[in-house]
């Protein structure tokens, strides 16, 4: 029998990152989200917690009169909603809800929770309350909206993001059978935990057992209910085969279908402006460096960033700043080096020397006090990078060829010192760097591509595998993207991999780099949406078919 092409008419899809600009689940939703909006326009509904209230959310446009009758029917049933746009490319529909309401009730829903589905809450602290709260309320909103518009005819997917979202999806599986449930995973958080605690992960991933390791790390409540979510759903995903994987070992359940994270292209500037903004970058970024360094460093110097959160060892912060380290006594290497590690530390306030530097717009010959950092923190002296670099006497010294900069803020063009978005700063790097040791898939490197910034990453890193199997071999960095092997044990051999490659891109003539960007932008259009939503098409094709089944074996 051949497969039967099931298609949604309507999809809700939750996550505690839609309008919620918190990490990289938000640009897989928000870069998605155009296609979806195009294919199904606006049956794909998103929902996201209300954080925001009465204030004015950068993210989001309210529209009262959306859906105006459901609206003041869900508030007698106790549901907060605000219905209006999500300010991004397709501006789909999105749902925000006030879950705070539902704590009163909390050992009540955790009750239910463990007799239907055994999820154990018992160990639950931190986040772990505020998004199960939330979890909950989001499925409330589609049982509401579901009945209020009479769906019980048409084909309906949830779709829920991460273990955050798992209890909705669950109370949806018991409430609403006849919905289509998937769940994502886009990183196990047991995974991460191993990987975050100096554990070695993948050595030993076939001889750890899940659960034992939730309880050694104080992780049972959010292993319990990832784990129970992808027992119980229609269709169980995540983003990378490496995940895949990780999932199989530590939740005990293979996934049903890998969904690759696309990007959307709206975000790349056009060619027409795209040179201008470059150039923009390349000089406010040159402009910072003399300013905190004291020096005149010009357009010829090697931009080189890693970005992303702030994992120091999961990102590989750790191994980009020992690769720096010895590229400054790398005799191979011909161009100064500019280096910026892009990651929200913890932030006091922008530097009030630097500012003042930059506002004169002079020319300095003597650095300032601490060279190396751009806007002061609240734990200076337990910093990881600035630790690191303490360490190794990195002072960014006049005589240096390698100069390496913390931007410890979120780059959302109002950080008091670069003042320009993460993605009006990216086009302006030479290279990047993002040498992951735990990755699920990573969108830093695509980004990076996107922007033609070629760029080194990870065989650890789902992105990094991807790009291999596209280039059919090891990616190079002539291909656009260097993938460099990495393992528990390899720290030293993969610093010593990106120094030589930073090394060998500082020689390369003009014609060289240009090849390098050409393929490296070419690389990212095969990681547009358009080519990655069919994986999307088939999730939701089998999560209907589970369900129809249920249906009719009820």
């Amino acid at each position: 029998m051949g497969k039967k092409m099931l298609k949604p008419d309507f999809i809700f899809e939750s996550s505690w990152e839609v309008c919620n600009k918190v990490g990289g689940i938000y640009t897989v939703l928000s870069t998605r989200a155009k296609t979806l909006q195009d294919e199904m326009k606006d049956h794909i509904i998103f929902i996201g917690p209300d954080f925001w209230k009465e204030n004015e959310s950068p993210y989001f446009q309210e529209d009262k009169a959306l859906f105006a009758n459901w609206q003041w029917e869900a508030k007698e049933q106790g549901l907060k909603v605000r219905v209006g746009r999500w300010t991004v490319p397709g501006e789909p529909i999105a749902i925000l809800v006030d879950f705070t309401p539902f704590f009163e009730k909390k050992n009540e829903i955790y009750g239910m929770i463990w007799e239907d589905y055994g999820v154990d809450s018992l160990h639950a602290y931190g986040d772990y309350d505020e998004a199960s709260m939330f979890s909950y309320a989001a499925a409330l909103v589609v049982e509401s909206y579901y009945n209020h518009f009479g769906l019980q005819d048409k084909q309906v997917i949830y779709h829920a993001n991460e273990w955050m979202c798992g209890l909705g999806a669950l109370y949806i599986n018991k409430n609403l059978p006849q919905i289509g449930t998937i769940f994502t995973t886009h990183a196990t958080s047991i995974g991460r935990s191993i990987a975050g605690n100096q554990k070695p992960l993948y050595d030993y991933l076939f001889a750890y057992n899940g659960d034992q390791m939730a309880g050694e790390l104080n992780m049972q409540s959010k292993h319990s209910i990832e784990k129970q979510t992808a027992m119980f759903v229609d269709c169980f995903t995540t983003v990378s085969d490496i995940t895949a994987n990780e999932c199989k070992e530590l939740l005990d359940k293979p996934v049903d279908v890998v969904l690759p994270n696309g990007f959307d292209n709206n975000f790349v500037p056009k060619t027409t402006v795209f040179p201008r903004k470059r150039r923009a970058a390349r000089r406010r970024l040159l402009e910072v460096a003399n300013a905190l360094l004291g020096e005149q460093l010009d357009d010829d110097t090697l931009i080189v960033s890693t970005s992303g959160r702030y994992e120091f060892r999961n990102k590989g912060i750790d191994v980009f700043v020992e690769a720096m380290n010895r590229l400054l006594r790398d005799r191979d290497l011909k161009k100064k080096v500019l280096a910026f590690i892009e990651v929200p530390g913890w932030v006091g306030e922008p530097r009030k020397d630097l500012q003042e530097r930059l506002a004169n717009g002079g020319q300095y010959t003597t650095p300032l006090e601490v060279p190396q950092v751009t806007h002061w923190l609240h734990n200076m002296s337990h910093d990881n990078v600035l630790s690191m670099m303490k360490y190794y006497d990195m002072h960014n010294r006049k005589d240096e060829m390698v100069k390496v900069i913390f931007l410890p803020c979120y780059l959302d063009g109002k950080d008091g010192i670069v003042n320009m978005s993460y993605y009006d700063v990216v086009l302006g790097n030479d290279l990047c760097v993002y040498p992951s040791y735990y990755e699920p898939w990573g969108y830093t490197p695509l980004e990076a591509v996107a922007f033609k910034v070629p760029c080194i990453t990870t065989d650890l890193a789902g992105f990094g595998l991807w790009a291999n199997k596209e280039f059919g071999h090891n990616g190079d960095i002539t291909d656009g993207v260097k993938v460099i092997h990495r393992t528990d044990y390899n720290y030293s051999e993969v610093a010593d991999a990106i120094k030589d490659t930073v090394a060998q891109f500082s020689a390369m003539s003009k014609k060289q780099i240009e090849e390098c960007r050409k393929n490296a932008e070419a690389l990212s259009k095969k990681a547009l949406w358009s080519e990655f939503i069919k994986y999307y098409h088939e999730a939701y094709r089998i999560a209907l078919q589970k369900a129809e089944e249920r249906m009719r074996n009820k």
